[in-house]
């Protein structure tokens, strides 16, 4: 059996940058606001966040989130 050799990429080459485990978290927090926002449909929130909704309203029939 012959065995072929395969050289290692030069990984240097690759910039390499840290994320901090606080933006980890914004990111998921923020995530997480804008999915409770576009699924709900006024009743956790109710009348006083109408403005918000309505808002949110037009972006998910944008993105394909069904609503009605």
């Amino acid at each position: 059996m012959d065995f072929v050799t395969v050289p290692n990429p030069d990984i240097s080459l690759v910039p390499s940058f840290h994320v901090p485990v606080w933006a980890w978290a914004v990111v998921m927090v923020a995530a997480s606001v804008v999915y409770f926002v576009t699924m709900e449909n006024g009743v956790a929130l109710g009348s006083a966040a109408n403005t918000l909704h309505e808002f949110f309203h037009d972006g998910r029939h944008f993105s394909g989130i069904p609503c009605h």
